[in-house]
């Protein structure tokens, strides 16, 4: 199969902000891959000296499939970038090319190396050799055609959060696993049911694959196709779900009846300037917050469920 990968660069002050919206229209047109574009991103001297660097304009690039239909969404997609414009004085290029299914799947490989996501979990590329130090928790993983690198704030973010809150023994639910990546370190951390479910068939076979990659039994994981939480039956004490704003608010209510008493409800890919407003649907749900970690521009947000009377209170840790 070929793709269209669709570049659009803006120029604006706010590019967390700028980023999240672009990203925004092409999760709207169900895109199958999205990948930001940031020239501030500092490789470093643990990528190695081959790596790629990064682009000279702030970015997001959608990959979607060469078909018939592709026309149109160049149209949609040009349509909403011109509302952008209109509506949050963003102004965006976009430009188009073609690639093979096997030129995108490796290209992008030169930009991951193992990095060091807490002081004891790294996460390693498949392909990558890494030494592992006597204490540290090795996460390898290939995302393929998923989303989930590890290394994009919000994710780490998220895994940080996990090994605050997770305790040995807990049953753990990731919302939109993508590369199963924090699956992998749900199970390495302890926990004894791991659960995954996201919507794209895709991301669910690379979440299996990665998952046996990194030897985890499989009498301990389940992965399933479906709408956020709508295939969840049973409870969890700790529940991730590393996606947009706007989605995270329409789960909490489902997040609310699949948590277990004084369970953690563990959310990112918020941008600031959504922070105040997820943090209050929180409290409005019968939620307290107990951690706010940001990064880049992007918050993870970790809350307790807790009666919808009950005392709040929060902590904020940088």
């Amino acid at each position: 199969m070929r793709w269209i990968a669709a570049t659009v660069t803006f120029d604006s002050p706010d590019r967390a902000l700028a980023t999240d919206l672009v990203a925004d229209i092409f999760y709207a047109l169900d895109l199958k891959g999205v990948v930001i574009n940031d020239p501030d991103m500092d490789p470093g001297q643990d990528w190695g000296e081959d790596a790629i660097r990064p682009s000279e304009a702030p970015g997001v690039t959608g990959y979607f499939a060469d078909t018939e239909s592709s026309g149109d969404k160049c149209k949609t997609l040009e349509a909403e970038l011109l509302r952008l414009q209109d509506t949050a004085d963003i102004e965006t290029r976009v430009e188009y090319s073609r690639i093979d299914d096997q030129d995108w799947a490796e290209a992008w490989k030169e930009y991951f190396w193992p990095e060091k996501i807490t002081d004891t979990i790294v996460v390693k590329p498949s392909w990558r050799e890494y030494t592992a130090g006597p204490e540290e928790i090795i996460l390898e993983i290939d995302p393929g055609m998923a989303f989930g690198t590890g290394t994009h704030p919000t994710t780490a973010l998220c895994i940080r959060m996990i090994q605050t809150h997770l305790k040995t023994g807990d049953a753990f639910l990731d919302v939109g696993t993508g590369s199963g990546i924090l699956m992998i370190a749900a199970a390495k951390l302890g926990a004894s049911i791991i659960c995954g479910v996201d919507n794209d068939e895709v991301a669910v076979t690379v979440a299996n694959k990665n998952l046996q990659a990194n030897r985890i039994d499989q009498e301990r994981f389940t992965l399933s196709t479906g709408n956020l939480v709508d295939k969840v039956n049973q409870t969890f004490n700790v529940i991730a779900a590393n996606i947009l704003a706007e989605v995270i608010l329409e789960l909490l209510p489902d997040v609310a009846a699949t948590l277990t008493d004084k369970g953690v409800f563990i959310c990112s890919g918020i941008i600031s300037a959504k922070k105040d407003l997820v943090r209050s649907s929180l409290d409005e749900k019968g939620f307290t917050v107990i951690q706010v970690l940001e990064k880049e521009g992007w918050v993870a947000i970790a809350a307790r469920k807790t009666d919808a009377g009950g005392p709040k209170s929060e902590t904020d840790l940088g």
